[in-house]
């Protein structure tokens, strides 16, 4: 009967390879799109556009992804528990300083083209969303690095750490893909390449979002 209970569980594993891989193919996808289809990137230029790609590849590359990335280096990377803490710490700062720099890069380009921010639905989960992951990192930078914090309140803490983690990281992925509608919206994309494009990002960073959920509820088997 043991055997037999056994042979239901499903390792994270293989799960997780596709989670690393969805972040190789929205990475290249991104990128394809902001450099072939829409101009490239710069913080100064006269062309406004390349503003705005600057934005889109830090808040989706850098943020979501590296972000997803840290979550996944908590559980997954073959290590002590102390590398996977310093290793899922510092991704988590370079997706905090990529969503700070991606969120001065959207009002930039706002300010610059002289178009009104903070009223989209996009706009609004996106702000929430970097100050959650802001107010989420201190929290536990406090609970888990500094010297001074107990081990029961860490203990206490960590379960609302971790749902907070994913409860953050899964609307950031909804404001990537109220973005991704609203670019296409705005640049009257259709059935052509850059549309499907567009389409097949969004739908990859689903599955990444899946992927990452699922690598972190299921048992991990070597």
């Amino acid at each position: 009967m043991a055997s037999k209970s056994r042979s239901y569980h499903v390792s994270a594993t293989p799960v997780t390879v596709f989670a690393h891989l969805f972040v190789v193919a929205v990475t290249i996808l991104v990128l394809v799109w902001l450099l072939h289809f829409r101009g490239g990137l710069a913080f100064r230029t006269i062309k406004k556009y390349e503003i705005i790609n600057v934005h889109i590849l830090l808040m989706v590359v850098g943020f979501i992804l590296v972000a997803g990335e840290a979550i996944l280096a908590l559980k997954r990377i073959p290590a002590t528990r102390r590398v996977r803490k310093a290793g899922h710490g510092i991704l988590q700062v370079i997706a905090l300083i990529a969503g700070i720099v991606g969120v001065y890069a959207a009002f930039k380009y706002k300010h610059e083209s002289g178009r009104e921010d903070m009223i989209s639905l996009h706009s609004w989960l996106g702000m929430c969303t970097v100050c959650l992951f802001g107010l989420q990192w201190l929290l536990g930078f406090f609970s888990f690095v500094f010297p001074g914090a107990q081990t029961s309140s860490r203990a206490s803490y960590l379960p609302w750490h971790i749902f907070g983690g994913l409860f953050i990281f899964f609307l950031a992925i909804c404001t990537a893909e109220t973005g991704l509608l609203e670019r296409f919206n705005t640049l009257g994309l259709g059935h052509n390449q850059e549309g499907l494009l567009v389409n097949f990002t969004g739908l990859l960073l689903i599955l990444f979002a899946l992927a990452v959920g699922f690598t972190i509820l299921l048992p991990h088997q070597d």
